[in-house]
């Protein structure tokens, strides 16, 4: 038995249809599972995560999250909301994530270095937490970065030199970390101009931005 020509080709369009609408809700629910693992490593003592339901297709009706045209995540809004405990591996896997704000918690631990795979990043702000250990190296990778701002924590270890090579960076605050060694002068950093710097062996304070 031979199938009409058109009859085919709705089953094929049909098809395709189908296979996209999985394709996206694969999609929606990996940056919806990454976000719940945020939230499952946080304490939250004021319920700013209560919406947060990871039964949902995508995480676009959640408070504090902020989506494109196509239910990809594009901002995650976090500051100030007196959360506590860990960053997670996960935060690595949004890959349309434009704005990371999570300053002034009391976070703690490490920054993952799969956050240099957020390569459409344009401002991360950890200022004012708890973090320790050093900056990642992968941020290097942040070709869309303008802001980073990981003021007062208890950063340790160098500036990546990483960094450099970011040339769309506009504001960067180190200050009040544990850093060590020296600020780097060639590439990204050249073109900063120092608002304060206190060199004492140990870099106390590095905040530059760009004109």
């Amino acid at each position: 038995m031979e199938w009409p020509v058109g009859a085919i080709w709705h089953s094929g369009f049909y098809c395709l249809i189908l296979l996209l609408h999985f394709a996206y809700r694969v999609a929606s629910n990996a940056e919806g599972d990454a976000l719940n693992a945020l939230k499952t490593n946080l304490a939250d003592p004021n319920n700013v995560l209560q919406s947060w339901d990871p039964t949902l297709v995508n995480p676009c009706t959640w408070f504090h999250v902020t989506c494109n045209s196509e239910n990809s995540v594009t901002r995650v809004d976090l500051g100030n909301a007196n959360l506590s405990g860990q960053l997670v591996t996960q935060l690595g896997q949004l890959p349309n994530l434009q704005y990371l704000e999570l300053y002034s918690n009391n976070l703690s631990g490490r920054i993952p270095d799969e956050l240099g795979n957020l390569t459409a990043l344009v401002s991360l702000d950890l200022y004012l937490n708890n973090l320790t250990g050093p900056i990642p190296v992968t941020l290097g990778k942040l070709e869309k970065l303008r802001f980073l701002r990981l003021n007062n924590n208890t950063l340790s270890g160098t500036i990546p030199m990483t960094l450099t090579k970011v040339m769309s960076l506009q504001v960067l605050d180190l200050s009040n970390n544990q850093l060590t060694g020296d600020i780097p002068v060639n590439g990204s950093f050249s073109l900063f101009t120092p608002i304060r710097l206190a060199l004492l062996g140990a870099i106390d304070i590095c905040s530059m931005y760009t004109y």
